[in-house]
């Protein structure tokens, strides 16, 4: 699962890529080299269509990217280790332990 959605968010941040290209910050961009308004259903709707394709690349990216999160295993908690604590002999003093 995690290899379909690494390969999905690398065609989405390429075809993103590509789509950001298109547009020009200007105001000019892929409907600016068409011409009129006539051609490609008008100027507006060519900036609506770049401007949903940006928008959706990126929330799949999201999607994408938070599914990988998601589908991957959770780590096991940590084992605090445990202190062995010898018992003293029998008739002898602890405090005598520590000692030697």
């Amino acid at each position: 699962m995690t290899g379909i959605l690494s390969f999905l968010i690398i065609v989405a941040s390429a075809l993103l890529i590509l789509v950001v290209y298109v547009q020009n910050p200007k105001g000019g961009g892929l409907s600016a080299d068409f011409g009129g308004a006539s051609q490609l259903g008008g100027v507006q709707r060519t900036n609506e269509l770049i401007d949903k394709l940006t928008w959706g690349l990126a929330a799949a990216i999201l999607v994408f990217s938070l599914g990988i999160s998601i589908s991957q295993p959770k780590p096991p908690k940590p084992v605090a280790p445990q202190t062995q604590q010898q018992a003293p002999a029998q008739g002898q003093n602890p405090a005598q332990n520590q000692q030697q």
